[in-house]
């Protein structure tokens, strides 16, 4: 920009020269359209993605999954971003998640075991905490690789949501509510639990503990029996995971970069690629980050993959 500026100045002085006033224009309008072009060339350069195809090491996609899994929809953009990118020789799902919404784990999960049939290898890498929802994603992938002391597994389901019937009682508060069915207050915050409620929402998470326990019967060639023995909720390390055939091996986020590149044919240094994010202020980055690590509170009950 500075340098289109000067270009910019030059020109100007040349016009304000001693000089015939066909040549001051000729030359004039030269120096102008050069530094017009320069400035667009530093514009366009600066709003392009990392320019890597200069390398000749494999480019590796890496999609990271951080904290509590409350929606799908960052993940499965930045998937679909090196999907869509010819150059990308592998992609690996780097995991530091305690797990969250059923839904989003399953989405992500069900896009990157639909990937993970593809042409490119994708690998998951696990950091401290890959567990519950976050175990879940990684059985998507074609290799799965952790740390020896990840915690891992959590492979279960749990809901949970307060009662205040005891508390707005002693306030002398009544909650009123006109429903539709016997299941429809169900979870209500505002009245006692009763045992056909609890009864019901068993129902439901062991139903969704028998989807859980599928997927990884499936995904990771086990019997369900030897799913259900490992599911009963415990955490497991990244040692621990490979005994059990939960995982494959052992590793760092920079082994499975290494061993993501060999995989895609090649023995040159790989070249880790990042999804494009939107630039944000300092204040802006602050914040979300903070908002990030605030646990999401519910009223109501909502049965979730995740660490507890």
């Amino acid at each position: 920009m500075v340098f289109g500026v000067t270009l910019y100045v030059k020109a100007k002085n040349l016009l304000s020269g001693r000089m015939p006033d066909h040549m001051r224009k000729k030359f004039g309008w030269l120096w102008i359209w050069g530094g017009v072009v320069v400035i667009l060339f530093i514009i366009l350069f600066s709003i392009m993605p990392n320019v890597d195809s200069i390398s000749q090491g494999p480019k590796i996609g890496l999609v990271e999954i951080t904290g509590p899994i409350y929606s799908s929809q960052q993940a499965v953009k930045d998937l679909n971003y090196f999907k869509h990118r010819r150059d990308i020789d592998a992609i690996i799902i780097r995991l530091e998640t305690p797990g969250g919404g059923v839904a989003a784990s399953q989405e992500i999960f069900e896009k990157v075991k639909s990937m993970s049939s593809g042409d490119i290898p994708i690998l998951a890498s696990m950091g401290g905490v890959a567990a519950s929802g976050g175990y879940y994603i990684a059985i998507g992938a074609d290799s799965i690789m952790a740390n020896p002391g990840t915690a891992t597994g959590s492979i279960g389901v749990i809901m949970g949501y307060p009662v205040a019937a005891t508390l707005l009682n002693k306030l002398g508060l009544e909650y009123e509510t006109v429903k539709s069915g016997p299941y429809k207050d169900s979870g209500s915050t505002f009245r006692d639990v009763t045992d056909t409620d609890r009864e019901y929402f068993q129902q439901l998470v062991d139903n969704l503990y028998q989807q859980f326990v599928r997927a990884i019967a499936e995904q990771r060639e086990m019997t369900v029996l030897e799913v259900e023995t490992l599911g009963n909720g415990k955490v497991y390390s990244g040692e621990q995971a490979l005994e059990y055939g939960l995982i494959d091996m052992l590793g760092t986020l920079d082994d499975c970069i290494e061993l993501a590149g060999k995989l895609a044919g090649s023995e040159e240094t790989p070249q880790v690629i990042e999804p494009p994010r939107p630039r944000k202020g300092i204040l802006s980055k602050i914040l979300g980050e903070s908002i990030n690590l605030i646990p999401e509170i519910r009223s109501y009950p909502v049965p979730e993959y995740k660490l507890y």
